[in-house]
């Protein structure tokens, strides 16, 4: 199966889950999302859907000044972000879980 496929459904409540973990630039969310797993995430993949979170108002955004090159935005869950992580987190969790039980008996042959 091609995990591309299914990091594109997922990857708004990845990054939602991430920034619920504390505030962060676009790259240290792409690294972020690494270390925990996706490695085939893409950069401009986070940065999109970054920019797309911001414009439906489920994020916040601030910049800060880096010493080691130019400035950072930084993304970080609102209200509306944090009520879309919560429905988000139950609608997969549910789905994750039909999955399991479809597949419990291939799993166990």
């Amino acid at each position: 199966m091609d995990s591309s496929q299914l990091l594109k459904g997922v990857l708004d409540l990845a990054v939602l889950a991430v920034l619920a973990e504390r505030d962060s630039y676009g790259y240290d969310v792409v690294r972020r999302l690494r270390e925990a797993g996706l490695e085939d995430v893409g950069d401009a993949s986070v940065y999109g859907t970054l920019r797309r979170l911001f414009k439906a108002g489920a994020l916040n955004s601030y910049v800060v000044a880096s010493d080691e090159g130019p400035h950072r935005k930084y993304y970080g869950l609102n209200d509306v972000g944090r009520s879309l992580l919560r429905n988000s987190a139950t609608t997969w969790t549910s789905f994750a879980a039909t999955m399991n039980d479809l597949l419990k008996e291939v799993a166990s042959a």
